[in-house]
């Protein structure tokens, strides 16, 4: 299944390391990140689930619940952690789902093509509280994901939401944004009467509205 931004995340019942699932309600209201990683008990799975573990407060500031997945069963994944708080000084404070049966994987298109095992590349997708996929990232098996990255983006989507702005490159949580040029001067003083800084009249810098 091809999944596009904008898309309705696909719903599924799995079962977890904490219990049983439906997932969109599981997701409830807010936002929620869902990752796959490729198998327990392998080197970079276990510094990433760590990093995102002590993440977890930033996401849950966002209104961000996390969850991952691989094809390997919940037992395994219970087996699994204890190494990850061993190793990454955090334990795993998120739920971590089991597709044995790689059905989820195949629904979120997760499955490698072209390589020796069925395990699950590393995507990433945000769903906001509609239960839309507002962002998808996908990595190679052998590089570990900047989840700082994830945060950043999160921060964008829920920024742009609310105002009629964009982030440009490298944009962190505080830094000026651009209005968007679908406003006219007129409107945009409306919206941000304390001014802007027009470099070309497309490209207008602004202080980040709700700051």
């Amino acid at each position: 299944m091809n999944i596009h931004l904008g898309d309705i995340a696909p719903d599924f019942e799995a079962n977890t390391t904490e219990g049983t699932i439906n997932f969109h309600d599981w997701i409830g209201d807010g936002w929620a990140i869902l990752f796959s990683h490729p198998a327990d008990f392998t080197p970079v799975c276990t510094t990433e689930l760590g990093e995102t573990a002590k993440l977890k407060e930033e996401f849950d500031k966002r209104q961000c619940k996390i969850i991952a997945i691989s094809v390997d069963s919940v037992k395994e994944h219970k087996a699994w952690v204890s190494d990850i708080e061993e190793t990454q000084g955090r334990a795993v404070n998120f739920p971590i789902i089991g597709d044995e049966d790689k059905a989820i994987s195949r629904l979120y298109d997760m499955l490698h093509p072209g390589e020796d095992d069925s395990s699950a590349v590393r995507s990433v997708f945000l769903i906001d509280p509609n239960k839309k996929i507002r962002m998808t990232l996908t990595y190679p098996k052998s590089a570990g994901r900047n989840f700082n990255e994830i945060l950043r983006v999160l921060d964008s989507i829920q920024l742009t939401d609310g105002y009629k702005v964009a982030t440009p490159v490298n944009w962190h949580d505080g830094d000026d944004v651009i209005i968007l040029p679908s406003l006219s001067d007129d409107e945009a003083k409306g919206l941000f009467p304390r001014g802007w800084k027009a470099l070309k009249p497309y490209l207008r810098m602004v202080k980040q509205p709700n700051r």
